[in-house]
C-alpha cells in the first residue's frame, strides 16, 4: 500500500467494493467512508457470515483498524447505533469507531420529505431511495444542516425546532404527517448520548496520522456514474463518490493518494431510474440477476442487469485516475455459454468511445459489443491469473486492451478469499 489508497465503484454502485476494502484494510491503520448515507450497502461474507455495512466502514472487522466516518457522510443516528449494536453481536469490538465532528445528522423531517419529492416527481421520479439523503445534503448547503458536533454538545435544539417549523409548513400543503419537534428533540438527545465517544476532529486525525506514516484506505459509496456532477444526471446520488470527494469528504490532500482502484463486476447492474445502454431487459438480465444474487444490499430491489460497458468504464478511469481495477463476479458471468462486451457505441452511423452523461445523447446510443466464450467452470479456488481457463484470460486481457488499466484484483467468488492478487 501507498499512504493513502483508494476504492471506487466504476458504475452505478453494487460492484462488490466491501470485499475489496476488506482485503486491503488488513493492511491499513485507518479505514475511512468519505461521502454517502445509509443509501449505500458493502457486503462481505466471512467465515460463511454475511455483513451489511450501511454507514459503519467496512474495514471495522479488522481489529487493528481504525474505522472512520468523514465530514463527507451524512449520518442517520438510529441506523448508526443498530449497526453498532449488530457489529457487537457478531462478535467485534467498535471502540476503533471514528465520526467526524462536521459529518451532517439526518432527521425524519429528511425522510419524509425525500419521500415528498419523489411522489411529485411522479414519472419523473429519480428511484431514491427514501432514506432522506438528498434533503440532508440540501441542508448543508442551505447551512441551515446539524452537525455532529452540534448534536452531541447539546447545541441544536434551537436550529432544529425552526427547521421542522419550516418543513411542516411544506408538509401542511401536502397533507403530510406534522414533525413534532419535542419527540424528535428527545429522542436524539438519547442518540446524542450513545454516539458521543466515538465523535472526534477526523480532519486533525487524518493529517496526524499521515505525519505518522500511517497507511489511510479511503473507500467509496455508490459509484462514479452515480455522482452529482459526472454521473447521468438528474438518475444520480446526492454527493460526490468518485476522487473529488475523497478529497473533500475526509480533508485530505491530493498530494497523499497513491493507488486509486475502480471496482466493477465481470457484467453490470444498476438500480433505480436512469439509461443504461447495456441493460438486458430480457432471459439474459434475468439468468445474471439470479446467478449474481443481484439484489440490493440496502433497498432489498431487484437490480437491473446487463453487459460490462467499456465505454462507460473508461469513462470512470478517466475521471478517477484509475491506476488500477479490481474485477468481480468473473465465476458469475463465466456459467453463461457466451458472453458479451460492449466496445463501444453507435451513434449516428459512427463508432466511437466517448461517453456521455446526458440523458438524450445515452438514448441515441447503441452498444456495439465482442462475444466472448464462457463455462470457465470452477474457478473459486485458483490463486493466479496464468491459471485461469483460456476463456477467463482471453475476457480479462480484452477489457485490459481496450481501457488500459492494469487489473490487480479478480473475484473468483462470494467467499473473502476467493479472489486472485495479481502481482
Amino acid at each position: 500500500m501507498n499512504q493513502v489508497n483508494v476504492v471506487l465503484g466504476s458504475f452505478y454502485g453494487d460492484e462488490g467494493k466491501g470485499k475489496i476494502i476488506d482485503y486491503l484494510s488488513q493492511n491499513a491503520d485507518f479505514s475511512v467512508r468519505c461521502s454517502g448515507g445509509n443509501n449505500a450497502g458493502h457486503s462481505i461474507e466471512i467465515d460463511g457470515k454475511k455483513f451489511a455495512f450501511h454507514l459503519i466502514p467496512s474495514g471495522i472487522l479488522n481489529e487493528s483498524t481504525i474505522a472512520v466516518i468523514g465530514n463527507g457522510v451524512v449520518v442517520d443516528p438510529k441506523v448508526l447505533i443498530e449497526e453498532i449494536e449488530n457489529i457487537k453481536a457478531n462478535g467485534y469490538r467498535v471502540e476503533n469507531l471514528r465520526i467526524s465532528d462536521k459529518a451532517h445528522v439526518i432527521f425524519p423531517y429528511h425522510v419524509q420529505m425525500d419521500k415528498l419529492q419523489e411522489e411529485l416527481r411522479k414519472e419523473d421520479k429519480i428511484g431514491t431511495t427514501a432514506r432522506g439523503i438528498g434533503p440532508v445534503y440540501c441542508d448543508k448547503f442551505e447551512r441551515c444542516g446539524i452537525r455532529m458536533g452540534d448534536l452531541i454538545n447539546n447545541r441544536f435544539e434551537r436550529q432544529l425546532r425552526r427547521n421542522i417549523e419550516n418543513k411542516n409548513e411544506i408538509f401542511k400543503i401536502y397533507h403530510y404527517e406534522l414533525i413534532d419537534a419535542e419527540e424528535v428533540i428527545k429522542q436524539y438527545k438519547e442518540y446524542a448520548k450513545v454516539l458521543k465517544p466515538y465523535v472526534v476532529d477526523t480532519i486533525t486525525l487524518m493529517h496526524n496520522a499521515i505525519e505518522e506514516e500511517k497507511k489511510i484506505l479511503c473507500e467509496g459509496a455508490q459509484a462514479t456514474l452515480l455522482d452529482i456532477d459526472f454521473g447521468s444526471y438528474p438518475y444520480v446520488t446526492s454527493s460526490n463518490p468518485t476522487i473529488g470527494g475523497v478529497c473533500t469528504g475526509t480533508g485530505i490532500g491530493a498530494k497523499y493518494i497513491g493507488e486509486v482502484y475502480g471496482v466493477l463486476k465481470a457484467y453490470s447492474s444498476r438500480v433505480g431510474e436512469g439509461p443504461y445502454i447495456t441493460e438486458q431487459d430480457n432471459e439474459i438480465g434475468d439468468t445474471i440477476r439470479e446467478l449474481g444474487h443481484e439484489y440490493g444490499t440496502t433497498t432489498k430491489r431487484p437490480r437491473r442487469c446487463g453487459w460490462l460497458d467499456l465505454v462507460a468504464l473508461k469513462y470512470a478511469a478517466m475521471v478517477n485516475g484509475l491506476t488500477g481495477l479490481a474485477i468481480n463476479h468473473v465465476d458469475t458471468i463465466g456459467k453463461l455459454d457466451t458472453i458479451k462486451l460492449c466496445v463501444g457505441y453507435e451513434k449516428d452511423g459512427k463508432i466511437s468511445m466517448d461517453f456521455g452523461t446526458d440523458v438524450e445523447y445515452l438514448k441515441d446510443c447503441k452498444p456495439v459489443y465482442e462475444e466472448f466464450e464462457g463455462n470457465f467452470g470452477d474457478i473459486s479456488g485458483i490463486k493466479n491469473r496464468e491459471d485461469l481457463p483460456e476463456n477467463a484470460k482471453k475476457y480479462l486481457n480484452r477489457i485490459e486492451e481496450i481501457v488500459k488499466v492494469p487489473i490487480k484484483f479478480i473475484g473468483t467468488g462470494a467467499g473473502r478469499e476467493a479472489m486472485i492478487i495479481c502481482k
